[in-house]
């Protein structure tokens, strides 16, 4: 069974962004583990709670298939995380799929794999991605190798689907 850490902010994640690719991967047979800053409920902005079940010091990158990185404004708390951008480079370096949707494709810039990649990004985002060194596309999803970057909450569907297919 394929197995992902879904990496969310404490308070303020974008609740669709996690709940829409969750249910799609789970559906699709892979196991979604829930990691944030701190083990107590985390909420998103529209109210949904989620209990993470690992913090981002537990996760070990060998274990897995995918790591996904959830926007929101809240997500701004990984911007300068040297736990999160770590994550992110061996992910990246272990051939693994490594995906961002919102803000949150600044954590991956930030972390030194996006550059000379094709890339999304909330759009008050765009300029700090190229400034970092991607090329970046303003499209709603956006895929360059096993790099998936979705630019907000209306391509949660699409970028739920597009961790999918890279899996498989």
């Amino acid at each position: 069974m394929k197995k992902v850490v879904m990496i969310i902010a404490h308070d303020n994640f974008r609740d669709e962004e996690f709940l829409e690719p969750a249910e799609i991967l789970e559906k699709n047979g892979i196991e979604v583990l829930v990691a944030s800053s701190k083990l107590g409920p985390a909420k998103g902005k529209l109210g949904a709670m989620v209990k993470p079940d690992m913090l981002l010091k537990e996760i070990n990158i060998q274990d897995l298939d995918a790591i996904v990185f959830i926007g929101g404004a809240g997500a701004a708390e990984y911007f300068d995380d040297s736990v999160a951008h770590k994550l992110a480079k061996d992910a990246y370096s272990s051939g693994k799929v490594v995906a961002a949707i919102c803000v949150a494709p600044v954590i991956l810039a930030r972390a030194g794999i996006l550059q000379g990649k094709k890339a999304t990004v909330w759009e008050s985002e765009g300029e700090q991605l190229k400034s970092l060194g991607a090329n970046y596309t303003g499209k709603s999803i956006e895929i360059d190798g096993k790099i998936i970057t979705a630019a907000g909450p209306f391509a949660a569907k699409d970028f739920g689907e597009e961790i999918v297919k890279a899996l498989k």
